[in-house]
């Protein structure tokens, strides 16, 4: 099947890489100039042998081995993905210093995507208090989680799961259409007194991430 063929060509290349969404089916109908039917069946075909997989409300997708996030323990994105066998990187977007007569709070705040394998895996928000920003740089945070970075001994962390799809800077980062699912983990790290010192967003393409407990 021609589109099968073509299209597995282009992930076996490296052209399409893991991760990476496909166009819709009526984008692919159009683009081969055949009807959605023929285009469902090289689908098919190709999931068959595990190249390619779907998600309710996403779409096709080059497939990719899911990263499972425990929450009976305390770990990193890093720590996550390297335990997998895959690389992690962190690539700062924005590093400032909140106005707290403008927005509320005297505080750092850094946005950054994490990568894996050099794709995108997480766009995170971390706020820090300025007390403990200030001795910080983008180098700094670019090159080590503020866990290391911060003399605060962890001790706990709160963390909220909920739902969410993608904006149009969600889209742009990761990589993924608007409107595409995602996780969102909305996290406040606490030291041994049980004061918080740094609260977190990590935002995850469904289809790239799941969280796991017993």
């Amino acid at each position: 099947m021609a589109i099968a063929d073509d299209l597995r060509r282009q992930i076996t290349s490296g052209d399409l890489v893991a991760g990476a969404v496909l166009p819709s089916e009526a984008d692919l109908a159009g683009s081969y100039g055949v009807s959605r039917v023929t285009v469902r069946k090289a689908l098919e075909l190709l999931r068959s042998e595990g190249l390619i997989g779907s998600r309710q409300g996403f779409g096709w997708f080059v497939a990719v081995p899911v990263v499972r996030r425990s929450l009976a323990t305390l770990s990193t994105i890093e720590a996550d993905l390297a335990a997998q066998g895959r690389e992690p990187v962190r690539k700062v977007l924005s590093f400032r210093f909140r106005d707290p007569e403008v927005e509320g709070g005297d505080e750092l705040e850094v946005v950054r995507v994490n990568l894996a394998d050099g794709q995108p895996f997480a766009l995170v928000t971390v706020w820090c208090p300025a007390e403990l920003g200030r001795s910080l740089s983008r180098d700094d945070v670019e090159g080590a989680t503020f866990y290391d970075l911060l003399p605060n001994e962890l001790a706990a962390v709160d963390q909220t799961i909920r739902a969410a799809v993608a904006d149009e800077r969600d889209a742009e980062v990761l990589g993924i259409p608007v409107g595409s699912p995602l996780l969102v983990a909305l996290r406040v790290s606490r030291d041994v007194d049980g004061q918080a010192f740094l609260r977190a967003e990590h935002r995850f393409p469904a289809h790239l991430t799941e969280f796991v407990t017993s």
